[in-house]
């Protein structure tokens, strides 16, 4: 794990076959064993760490389905939105962090 230590959303590389949502949807699966509905997008990020570029495409979700089971991950949280910045968040996740902080009370209506 290229980020051990720090916080991110889950989610992963989109396949040749999918849009984003569709992505989105698959790994939210596989890394947390639940099934979620995409209600609303966020703003990409592009961001160059010194090994790598990365394209992170935030979605909105609602969970629809199943029992959180990690897979992937050491630990899960769910976060008010006074609690957010509260996290060592990996670099590029941050600014998604920023913006969901900004609009909380109109991203409330769309999940």
């Amino acid at each position: 794990m290229d980020l051990a230590g720090y916080w991110e959303f889950p989610g992963g590389k989109i396949e040749a076959d999918e849009s984003p949502e569709d992505s989105l949807v698959r790994e939210i699966n596989e890394e947390l064993s639940i099934d979620i509905r995409i209600c609303g997008a966020l703003t990409p990020v592009l961001y160059a760490y010194p090994t790598k570029l990365i394209q992170l495409i935030p979605f909105l979700g609602t969970w629809q389905g199943g029992s959180l089971k990690l897979t992937e991950h050491a630990q899960s949280q769910w976060l008010g939105k006074e609690d957010l910045l509260s996290l060592n968040w990996a670099s590029a996740d941050l600014a998604i962090v920023q913006e969901v902080k900004a609009k909380w009370e109109n991203l409330q209506g769309l999940i």
